[in-house]
Parts: structure tokens; sequence; C-alpha cells
């Protein structure tokens, strides 16, 4: 039987610290899962819903977004993907007597764990301006007072649309549609916090923003570096494949400042070895290395096997670099220049270590780097990544079987949605397929990123903030101008599942729009519908809820935004609707759409957006009835998609055009594969100061907190603590145990020196290089500074956070 949500908040003075485990997953892991599922499920209900994640004819776990093998295991679900899915079908609810009873200011006052357990949001809530409490509001005067704020914006820009990535290929086409309708690209999303690094290193040097390998390529790779990456709590999933590269003779080397478990060792639930024998060794060779020390890594093995070929030792595929690519001879250049001495300092790993690193490499038949956040949020992320990407050209590890780019994302659906549209700078092609498909014009000026939106609501240039899905507030970096940004904005409309901060940080009105999670059933236009996502490796399949919704007064976010499109853009008569549904079906079998540039369907509207812009032209009721109608516009505007809806019927999955993978075919300005020539950079730590990174803990997703451990590290009971090395504990004059205030120090552009402060930490020795610590987020993102951005991408620097401890008294 379900459990009740939790009446108070995490009492922190509560921690208990165990030593760190070396075993990830195991019965542990199981028993843990299913506990949190029957407390939020009951026990019939956790059978019934895990038993259908990640299975063809079930739905994608909102989990993360590591892909299937064709073959499904009974239970395709990890641990952290039960939490996820138990988080999403829980018997809690948040309904208007909860708003009710609950004011804002106290509200505010609960922490993050508090909020996400109450429950499963049930119907559209509004906050108005001065109010004490959200009241009820009903779904047609929600939408109608979002559509009117909306349309009486002086200029586009005034509105931000923000976008998590659980959300789906067709809510997020539609939304982008809506978007750019009204006349704005402001689009910012969770990329643009987490791998926006990686896809700027990668578009530049490869041509495509995406990794170049499959999950067959990680079975057959013959070496995989795992850097800068914890899937053990991340991607747990991604055990197992490491685990098969392994049983085929796969070396995996470990490279990240913290031992993390998940890649010490793996025992597999479902198998034998894993349950009786003690799993499988996964890291043959781990690398403890310094907080933004990566870059140096890359260079040293680029510097290793340039110097080994040079001595006539096979180690580059001089063909692959003939034919292939461009600027070699300044990479080779650049990497004599550098010194083993300032690698070693970088790094803080001895010569060596690096050597022996790069002598696998040389070695490797085919090599696969995977990597996470450790590598894309640091100021000098992008050039680290253009680094990944040399060591792999030097030796053609790009386009052939078991070798290639990895970057692992995070959210399920975060590839896809970037994919059909949600980013502020989309190119010209797709803008032009967009244009031609629905009969307007879409805007062209770059539009905001998160960083971007974020200035603009603290400086009052934005009056609208809409959400589709995630956590703004407690996603974002510098907590407290993010507060008072939002303060600023006239409307912030936030679509959800689940109560969380974003909901009680609001604007000077607010309205909470619930939607179905992945795990609910979706009926519209008399039947079941199902939605696509895509995977980390770029390969799209369907996903169909099973679970009677919490509330039968809740929309899909594809029927959110159609009604929002229908009140803003006006919507064809019901006469001409229903023939060109009519047509449609006699045409396509009931599967394709006509074009929305239809005469048919291009009507005037009673609403009119911004600056009287061309509107685009659909039949905005047809599409929330029938979500092929959307697949088949996706199929027009974006290569790729062809055969689009038969390809995903039926648990099928296709995977998208790959120039680099499928044909070594490379989409930059030259055609060819770049080397880059990149000045070594890493953090320097003033002296009485540590560089803090933040993470998360196991019982954690992004900003949804599952529960108060972290028992890989061995934290239990509570979030507020900082990992620290003993010797520098010892050093700045503390002691293990004590609970301080973190301070950050970062100087501006204006040469200012600022503070920001998160109060009441608890010290934790733990192994971890000097100098470098670490502690969780979202406690920590008032520790980030706006401002600290990674060159090129924009992402906010989470990993490199310069901070000096102060004692509680002070």
């Amino acid at each position: 039987m379900a459990t009740k949500p939790p009446k108070a908040d995490i009492d922190e003075t509560r921690v208990r610290v165990t030593g760190p485990k070396t075993v990830a997953v195991g019965v542990p892991a199981v028993l843990h899962a299913l506990q949190i599922s029957a407390d939020q499920m009951g026990i019939a209900r956790s059978v019934q819903t895990l038993l259908r994640v990640n299975q063809k004819d079930g739905f994608d776990c909102p989990g993360c977004a590591w892909p299937e093998e064709d073959k499904r295991h009974v239970a395709e679900f990890c641990e952290n993907g039960a939490k996820a899915v138990a988080e999403e079908a829980t018997l809690r609810r948040v309904g208007p007597d909860f708003f009710a009873a609950h004011s804002m200011d106290e509200l505010r006052g609960h922490d993050d764990w508090w909020l996400g357990q109450q429950g499963r949001l049930t119907h559209p809530m509004l906050l108005d301006e001065g109010a004490t409490h959200y009241r009820p509001i009903p779904w047609d005067d929600a939408l109608g007072l979002i559509a009117d704020e909306l349309s009486s914006l002086d200029d586009p820009d005034e509105a931000v649309f923000y976008t998590s990535g659980r959300t789906s290929n067709e809510a997020a086409f539609l939304y982008q549609l809506l978007v750019r309708g009204i006349g704005t690209n402001n689009l910012p999303d969770c990329s643009n916090m987490c791998h926006e690094s990686s896809g700027s290193a990668l578009t530049e040097t490869i041509g495509i923003g995406k990794g170049t390998v499959s999950i067959e390529d990680i079975h057959d790779a013959d070496l995989i570096i795992v850097a800068g990456q914890n899937p053990g709590t991340n991607h747990p999933r991604m055990l197992s494949a490491l685990e098969k590269a392994k049983s085929r003779g796969a070396t995996i080397i470990a490279v990240n400042p913290l031992p993390e478990a998940g890649l010490m060792r793996f025992e597999n639930p479902q198998t034998v070895r894993g349950i009786a024998f003690g799993g499988t060794k996964l890291a043959d060779d781990f690398l403890q290395i310094r907080l933004g020390g990566d870059q140096a890594l890359f260079q040293a093995i680029g510097k290793h096997l340039l110097e080994a070929d040079a001595g006539r030792s096979a180690a580059l595929d001089h063909a692959f670099i003939a034919e292939h690519t461009s600027g070699f001879e300044a990479y080779r250049q650049a990497m004599a220049e550098v010194s083993w001495r300032e690698l070693v300092t970088a790094t803080g790993l001895p010569e060596k270590t690096l050597r022996r690193v790069g002598e696998s490499v040389r070695t490797s038949k085919a090599t696969i780097v995977c990597w996470a956040m450790g590598l894309t949020q640091h100021k000098h992320s992008v050039p680290t990544l253009r680094d990944v990407v040399n060591v792999l050209l030097v030796q053609g590890s790009i386009g052939r079987p078991g070798a290639g780019v990895c970057p692992v994302r995070g959210h399920s659906n975060v590839q896809g949605d970037r994919t059909v549209g949600i980013y502020e700078n989309p190119s010209e092609a797709f803008l032009a397929s967009l244009d031609a498909e629905f009969g307007f014009t879409a805007p062209r000026a770059h539009g905001f990123d998160t960083v971007e939106a974020i200035r603009a609501m603290r400086d009052g240039r934005v009056r609208v903030f809409m959400g589709m899905g995630g956590n703004f507030v407690s996603a974002t970096p510098d907590t407290a101008v993010v507060e008072a940004a939002m303060a600023r904005v006239d409307l912030t409309v936030q679509v959800s599942t689940k109560l969380n901060r974003s909901h009680v940080v609001a604007g000077r009105r607010a309205i909470i729009l619930p939607t179905l999670g992945r795990t609910d059933r979706d009926r519209r236009g008399g039947r079941e519908q199902r939605v696509t996502v895509e995977d980390s490796m770029g390969a799209v399949h369907g996903s169909r809820g099973r679970l009677a919704p919490p509330s039968d007064d809740l929309l899909s976010e594809v029927a959110i935004v159609a009604r929002l499109c229908g009140l803003v853009f006006g919507s064809p008569s019901p006469s001409s609707r229903d023939q060109v549904i009519s047509r449609m079906k006699d045409e396509s079998g009931g599967n394709r759409p006509e074009p929305g540039t239809s005469p048919d369907l291009a009507t005037d509207a009673a609403a009119s957006t911004p600056r009287n812009r061309a509107k685009p032209q659909a039949d905005w009721v047809a599409l929330e009835a029938d979500y092929a109608l959307i697949r088949g516009h996706i199929e027009r505007v974006i290569p790729g998609f062809d055969d689009y809806e038969s390809r995903t019927a039926k648990g099928r999955t296709f995977f998208l055009p790959n120039g680099p993978r499928d044909e070594r075919r490379f989409a930059t300005a030259d055609g060819k594969a770049r080397f880059t020539a990149n000045p070594l950079e890493y953090p320097v730590i003033p002296r009485g100061r540590v560089l803090l990174q933040t993470l998360r803990s196991h019982d954690q997703y992004n900003t949804t907190i599952y529960g108060k451990d972290d028992r890989y590290r061995g934290i239990h009971g509570g979030r507020r603590v900082i990992l620290m090395h003993r010797r520098d504990i010892q050093d700045l004059g503390f002691a293990d145990g004590e609970v301080v205030d973190l301070v950050s120090e970062w100087t501006g552009a204006d040469g200012v020196l600022q503070e920001r402060r998160a109060g009441a930490f608890r010290i934790v020795s733990y192994r971890t290089p000097r100098g470098n610590a670490a502690a969780y987020y979202p406690e920590t993102n008032v520790l980030v500074p706006l401002d600290s951005t990674a060159d090129v991408s924009g992402t906010p620097t989470s990993k490199s956070v310069v901070i000096r401890l102060e004692r509680r008294d002070a």
C-alpha cells in the first residue's frame, strides 16, 4: 500500500556518514527501487507499471536517454529508472484542496524534496497578482489568459519558452511552432545547461552535434574511456552495456575526480554472476584527475600518439587523416609545443600514467570516448571536447564499428527536442522548411539561451515565461538572481506533472497547467495516442502510457500547445476542418496529413499575434486529435524522418541519419572532419580556496530528489555536505564533521569580486584530489555565478566554482 507524503523537510542535523561503496547495483539496488515504488504506487501498481518500462509495447522511461537493445529484458529498467517511474505514477495527489491549505509563503519555505514528494498535480491553478494562495481555474480560462497575454506583447521577444528534456517529439515540435509563430526564437532548454558544449564542439569538428556510436558499437569497442561521468547513478543501464563490452574483451578507463562505485564493480541483478559471484570489475584503470584537467589529459594522449608515430610505432591512421580531415599540421605543431610538465600539473597525474593511457589508445583497434557533465560545465569545455575529437581523428576512430564519440545525454528526450526544433539558433534550412510547411515566415534572429533568458528577466525585458516541463528555478545557476528575475515577470506558466520550486517562485501572476506523464494513458480523438522520443544515440521509437491519468481534468502536452495555437493563431471552421481530415484519411489511410499550407486551412484568426505577423497555418484541432498528423509535419520538415509513422509503429525503432557514423561524411565548412589547435587551459586555484563541482546524489535525478541518501558515497539522511580531501580540511583549519558556510568568489568582466553564500554544510573527509571539493545541487546552484559560462557554448560552469569555507559563527 502506498504511503502518505512526508510532513517535514529533510533534517540535516541527522546526516550520517559511512564509508563509500566499491560495488554498484546488486540486490540492494533492487530492494531500494522496490521500496520506493511500493511507497509511491503500492505493490500491485508497481508490478503493473515497471514491467512496461522501455518495452516495445510500453512507455519510454522518463529518466535518462540511454538506449535499449532490440531484444528487451522482461525488467528493462534500472534502480533510478524505477524511482523516476514511481515518482510519476505515484498515488499521491496535489489538488485544489492542497493549495487552499498551503500558502505561497509556506510552500516557499519547504525544501525541494518535500515539494516533490507531495504528488501529482490534478487541476489547472492560478495565482492572482498579490494573492497568497493558488486557486483553481477552468482550462478554457487558463489557456485564454495565456493567449491574451501573448497576443498583447509589444515585442515577441518579451516572451521566453523553456523546455525540459522530457517533452515528446510531437509536443516539442508543436511548441516550437507556437513560439516561432508568435515571432521569437526564445527557446532556452535544459541542453543549454548540460550538453551545449558537446553540441558546439562536435558541430564545429565533425559537422553534427550528436554522438556517432550505437549501442552495438559500445559492445564491440576495444577501448572505452568514460570521462566526467558517473553511470552508476546517472545512467545505470549503461553498466550492462559496459559489462557486455568487457565480456567481449574491451578495456575500460574511468576518468573522474571522485572514485565512483558504478565504474569499479557492477553486480548485475539480472544475471547469476551478478547476484552470486561478485559481479564484474568494469574499470581496468582509474585516473583520479583534477577538476578541469580533462583537456590536458586528451592533449597528453594526442601528444603520446604523435610522438609514438614519429618513433615509427604505428599510431596514426594516415589514410583517414589525408582523405577525411583538415587542420592536422596545426594540431601536430600545437601538441609538439605543449610540455609534459604542464600536462602533469593540469591533470595532477604523473607523466608515466598519462603515457600509459596514451599507449592503451595507441594499441586499441576501436576506441570510444563517453562523457557527461564533468567535461561540459567548465569555462574551457568546448576546447576540451575538441581535443577529445582530435584524439579520435588521429586514429580514424570515427565512422567505423566500435569507435566514435559518445556524449551521454541526461533527460530522456533532450536530444529529440533539439532535433525537432527546440533551439534558440536554428539553421536556415530548418526555418525555410518550416516556413514552406506552415505558410508563414519564422523569425531569423538568434533567441535567448537559458543564461540570456535569465538576464533578460532580471533586467525587466520579459513579460511572459512559459516552462514546458522541468524545474527552471532549481535547475539554473545563481539561484538568488533567478528567483528575483522570475518575480519581475508579469505571467509565469508551468506545464508540469508534479509540484516543484518553479511553482512557488513565480511571477506577478502564475498558472500551473497539469499534464499527462509518460506512464499515463493518453486518449484523444476517440483513440489512444502514442508519442515518440529520440535516445542518446539517435534512435527514435514510440512510447505509450497505460495507466489511468491521476485526474480526468488533465491534458497532454500536445493538447495544451495545440489549444494555445488555436487561440493565438485561429482555427479553420468546423466544416472545413472535417473535409480536410476526411481527405487526409482517404489519401493516406489515416496516417499522413496534408501540408499545413493547404488553402483549406488558411483562415483568418480572431486573435492576432504581436506585430501582426503572418501566422502558421494548420488545423490545430485535428493535430490535437491525432498525433500522427504532427508526425507527418515533422517528416516533411526535418530530413531523416521518412516513413515516420510506419517506422515507429508496433514497437519499431529507426536511426536518424548521422553523416560521420554512416558514411564518414562531415557537414563542416570544408566537408572534412576538422582538427583544431587549442591552447591548454585549466583552473588555477587561489591559496586558501578549493574548486567545487556540483553533482547529483544517488537518490536524485536532475532536480528531482527521490530520497535523503547517497549510499554509494556513504551519505545518509541529508544533503548539505561538502566532500573534501582530509589534508585540505586540515590545512584550511577545519575539522571533519564541522558545519560551515560555503562562499563562492568570482571576478566579473568589470573586475569586481562577487561573492555568493550557501549556509550550513557539513564537511566530509573524502577521497578527492587536493584542492577539489564536491557538493549536491540544487542546494549549491546559488554559488554558481550567472555570468560564469563556458566559452562558445554559454553553459554555466557548475563544475569549477572557486569557494572558501567560513565558520558559522564568523
